[in-house]
């Protein structure tokens, strides 16, 4: 296939898709369709890019993961508890399908069924870090839990993967946990030398493709693990974030490789068309009880929402169970196609519904309440910013240089607020006042009364514009008594957030050179005043 023909159609379907507000990815996934329609199939170069796509992405997740998450109730007995009921639920339901005689379905039995079943159990890794990427919300406690549940699923396709090819491992994957742990110092000393260019991209490329994956295949491991394990690894670096960005780009482009794939895996005929259907409108049973789960975990309606609709699709996972059964002769070559054109219609599905969705849960908010238990989750808490009168949400690198002039300014009235625990025991251990809290949660302004607050002003300082514009939203509504401003990146984002009552909007990019300026201005009057007062003497 000529790569020319895929780009342009993937660049014209991807912008079409974001015209009419949805993410490009629905574009990428129609363009493998369409590409599939018009004779193209599937080449070499679409399959590389894919599998390091998926395999940038997983060392990504290993850059920004943290350990200490994965022993959690919610997310380990979440994601047992959920896959052994949905694969009991749909394998009696293909079973019973099987039992009415449908032709694709004929010659399946109870454990074909539950094979099926399995494969559909799972959610797309791929998906839903897109979807959280994009919202800035892979560190808030729902992008926790749902990434946290999805890395468990992960190792259970490991372990199924090991046990369906029907051998063990090298030998030489004892040696694994020892090679690593010898060679974690090395990685740390040259990752500190890389500087902050090119070599840092080529470190990160070294580091997921060629030692994580590359190693882990040859003593006969599953590659995608490797390079989740080698990004917890450097994860500690002071540079993990940093990586992290560099190798932004370079995934997403690779990932659109990955989208294509899943429309040319095969023409769709009527009746896997049909049974796709079918498994698309089972869905909502998936999205409904990851949202019972989590709220049994004492979780809030509104995190288990927002994390069971990062995880409302089917995984591309259910591809290679399809291709494992297949190859064993234990299904039918067209039940790929069926689950493809299934995980492509859940993909496009959800796209929209996670863009919509603090609205969503707005909207049902007092129906979905009752559902939360009487004891609360310690990082799910609701929290007050007590007698603070100048609050910042979002303490990166421009949230902390505002806390820290604003502090130096007015005294000890400043209040950061950020949804990254990480950030806040960071900014705590500096001697910052900083606090847990979601500022587009609706709940989060609840408890906040505007004519008791002392709050006079508020700074949006949230790396995505869609957070600052949600917040400022929710502010507005609430008619807090406060001066609000907010940073953005671009002007029609200073537009946008005008538009939704913010009182000052600033491009950052441009007032850190006017600060840079205005610093250096005020050196030049300080030498020149000591210079006057030298000559007096």
């Amino acid at each position: 296939m000529d790569p020319g023909i895929w780009i342009v159609v993937a660049f014209i379907l991807g912008f079409t898709a974001r015209q009419v507000g949805l993410p490009p990815l629905v574009g990428f996934l129609v363009a493998g369709f369409v590409l599939n329609a018009m004779g193209v199939r599937e080449g070499a170069v679409v399959v590389e890019l894919s599998d390091m796509g998926v395999t940038l992405l997983l060392f990504s997740i290993g850059l920004k993961l943290r350990l200490r998450s994965l022993i959690r109730p919610e997310v380990w007995a979440g994601a047992l508890l959920h896959m052994f009921i949905t694969v009991m639920v749909f394998g009696l339901g293909i079973f019973a399908l099987a039992a009415v005689g449908l032709s694709l379905f004929s010659g399946v039995d109870f454990k074909l069924s539950l094979l099926v079943a399995f494969a559909l159990s799972f959610s797309s890794t791929v998906f839903a870090v897109k979807v959280l990427e994009e919202k800035a919300e892979m560190s808030s406690l729902h992008g926790r839990v749902a990434i946290g549940i999805l890395i468990v699923q992960d190792i259970l396709a490991v372990i199924f993967l090991t046990a369906s090819a029907g051998k063990l491992p090298s030998p030489w994957a004892l040696l694994v946990p020892v090679v690593l742990f010898a060679f974690r110092p090395l990685l740390m000393k040259i990752l500190d030398r890389c500087g902050h260019g090119e070599l840092l991209i080529l470190f990160g490329m070294i580091a997921a493709l060629v030692v994580g994956a590359a190693g882990f295949e040859l003593v006969g491991l599953k590659p995608d693990l490797g390079a989740l394990i080698l990004g917890v690894l450097v994860a500690n670096h002071p540079k993990a974030e940093e990586l992290a960005n560099s190798l932004f780009s370079f995934k997403e482009i690779f990932l659109i490789g990955f989208f294509l794939k899943i429309g040319l895996s095969g023409a769709p005929t009527p009746e896997a068309l049909g049974i796709a259907a079918l498994f698309v409108l089972v869905v909502p049973f998936k999205v409904a009880l990851f949202f019972l789960l989590l709220t049994r975990f004492k979780l809030r309606a509104r995190t288990s929402l927002l994390g069971s609709f990062s995880l409302a699709n089917y995984s591309e996972f259910g591809l290679i169970v399809g291709a494992v059964g297949t190859a064993n002769g234990w299904i039918g070559n067209e039940w790929l196609v069926t689950i493809a054109i299934a995980l492509a219609a859940t993909f496009v599905l959800a796209s929209p519904l996670n863009t919509a969705a603090h609205t969503i849960y707005a909207r049902l908010a007092d129906r979905l309440k009752p559902y939360e238990t009487e004891g609360r989750h310690p990082d799910d808490q609701l929290i007050d910013p007590g007698n603070a009168e100048i609050a910042i949400f979002g303490m990166g690198r421009v949230g902390t240089g505002a806390y820290d002039l604003l502090r130096e300014r007015y005294g000890d009235v400043v209040i950061g607020v950020d949804y990254d625990p990480l950030t806040i025991k960071k900014h705590v251990a500096a001697g910052r006042k900083v606090i847990y809290g979601d500022p587009t949660d609706p709940d989060f302004w609840a408890r906040t009364r505007p004519d008791k607050t002392k709050i006079r002003i508020m700074l949006l300082a949230m790396s995505k514009h869609a957070a600052n514009l949600a917040a400022a939203k929710q502010i507005v509504h609430k008619k807090f008594p406060a001066m609000l401003a907010a940073t953005a990146r671009f002007a029609d984002e200073i537009t946008a957030l005008k538009e939704a009552g913010v009182h000052a909007a600033y491009n950052f990019y441009a007032e850190a050179g006017t600060g840079l300026a205005e610093n250096v201005c005020e050196i030049v009057e300080r030498k020149k005043v000591g210079q006057i007062e030298e000559k007096k003497k």
